[in-house]
């Protein structure tokens, strides 16, 4: 079945077509002026499970994920901090990657870095201004923007809507208030590098053009980011790059909405936001995948405590039943197909679709532990152990490999061994130990289980 992503440049659901078995996927990182929030997430998670389920599919997947080290506000946050740029964003991307990891986020193929390309990024200035659409003032590179027809084809605004509201700031030495920086002359104190128009540093929109085209070539398959980079980002790093090279640049166009809080987006400029690692002090990260992916990547939502609290519960039944399971299949297969898993991912990655029949798999699976149907128990698990690994969620058993189950089945042993020596008071001590951390240990009849809350 093919795989079908509502593309914004169309404005419709268009098919995924590589050239070859290979998906090359540019994805907008972050901008490292800030720790990351959960609004970062969000975009994280549904490109992570997009990846594996098209690896499920049997393509290679090439995934840039860049990371803006360099940029206004990267500067103005390291001064307010009171230290070195460098600092701040090797900081901030070491915080994006451990709570990525956390959340068995697969590392991309590159992660680029902005400062890592400034060779890349002065050839495409170059190139944009010998093709007569850029120019130089007083050190300052600007994108004529009435020069390239075809601006606003992917936000769908227009040139003349634009330029009621557009307006120069005293510091710029723009020809139109359209027009925007590619390249920005080095103030005082600011960082720079050499150039053929002085001293400067790359503005932003460049940037991502230059990564994505040196890492994917023209016409590559998927560019996705957050529904907030539609305009200007997305529309600038097209033109820039068609202006300068006459060649297409993303062939479809994937953008992940906001997750809101209180009703309005999360900011890293006014503090409106929930930190990822505030999250973890609470919540199983497999909890914020489940929160996630149980609404559509292009719906808005609200992150909530109730919100949160539910995707915990609905954790639960599932590493409950997978837990109990393990008595009659002490080790669960992986199916090797799912074809109805297959159909909603490729009908626009339908994610809420495809939790629900996850917790279908988890009914099923009850109901044949409850007859003691091991067959029908066996074939619910291994479609759920598929499903879950498709969607990237980390039962805790297989997180870490097979230590922290081999410390839990030695607390079971060990209590175990303590009651046959009938010395109850310490094994119900040892009980209530386990309980504290958050487990759960129970007496079954087919003995003592630990379980996950």
């Amino acid at each position: 079945m093919q795989v079908e992503l509502f593309d914004t440049l169309s404005r419709q659901k268009k098919p995924l077509e590589p050239k070859d078995n290979t998906v090359r996927i540019y994805h907008c990182g972050m901008t490292v002026q800030s720790r990351p929030h959960v609004g970062h997430l969000r975009g994280y998670i549904v490109m992570d499970a997009l990846r594996r389920f098209l690896r499920f599919k049997g393509y290679e997947v090439r995934l840039v994920q860049n990371i803006t080290d360099i940029d206004d506000k990267v500067i103005e946050k390291s001064r307010a901090e009171g230290i070195d740029w460098r600092m701040l964003a090797e900081r901030n991307t070491g915080e994006l990657l451990t709570v990525t990891d956390a959340l068995n986020i697969e590392r991309p193929t590159v992660m680029p870095r902005a400062t890592q390309h400034i060779e890349e990024i002065i050839n495409l200035v170059s190139q944009i201004i010998e093709k007569g659409h850029a120019y130089e003032s007083e050190g300052d590179v600007y994108f004529d923007v009435r020069s390239y027809p075809a601006y606003g084809k992917l936000s769908g605004k227009r040139i003349d809507e634009l330029e009621s509201g557009a307006r120069i700031e005293p510091s710029e030495n723009k020809r139109d208030p359209l027009d925007f920086a590619v390249w920005k002359a080095a103030k005082p104190a600011e960082p720079y590098w050499y150039s053929p128009w002085g001293k400067g540093r790359p503005g932003w929109h460049i940037e991502c053009s230059a990564m994505s085209a040196h890492y994917l070539g023209s016409e590559f398959d998927l560019h996705a980011g957050g529904e907030d980079l539609v305009f200007p980002h997305h529309e600038n790093e097209i033109a820039q790059y068609e202006a300068a090279t006459g060649k297409g640049f993303a062939k479809a166009w994937m953008h992940v909405e906001m997750l809101n809080l209180a009703g309005e987006k999360m900011s890293k400029s006014t503090g409106h936001l929930v930190l990822a690692s505030d999250v973890f002090d609470k919540y199983d990260p497999n909890v914020l995948r489940m929160f996630t992916l149980r609404v559509h990547y292009r719906a808005q939502t609200e992150y909530t405590m109730e919100g949160m609290d539910e995707a915990q519960a609905a954790w639960e039944r599932i590493t409950t039943f997978l837990t109990a399971a393990e008595s009659l299949v002490p080790e669960p297969a992986l199916a090797s197909e799912y074809p109805e898993l297959d159909e909603v991912l490729s009908d626009d990655f339908n994610t809420p679709k495809a939790v629900g029949m996850v917790f279908d798999l988890v009914k099923q699976g009850n109901e044949a532990l409850a007859s003691g149907n091991k067959d029908k128990l066996a074939e619910a698990t291994a479609k759920l152990n598929l499903a879950l690994e498709i969607l990237g969620f980390a039962p805790r058993r297989d997180r870490g490999g097979g230590d922290i189950q081999t410390l839990l089945d030695l607390l079971v042993s060990f209590r175990t061994e303590l009651r046959k020596a009938k010395a109850f008071k310490w094994a119900d001590k040892l009980r209530d130990m386990i309980q504290a951390v958050g487990l759960i240990m129970e007496d079954t009849k087919e003995g003592t289980r630990i379980r996950f809350r």
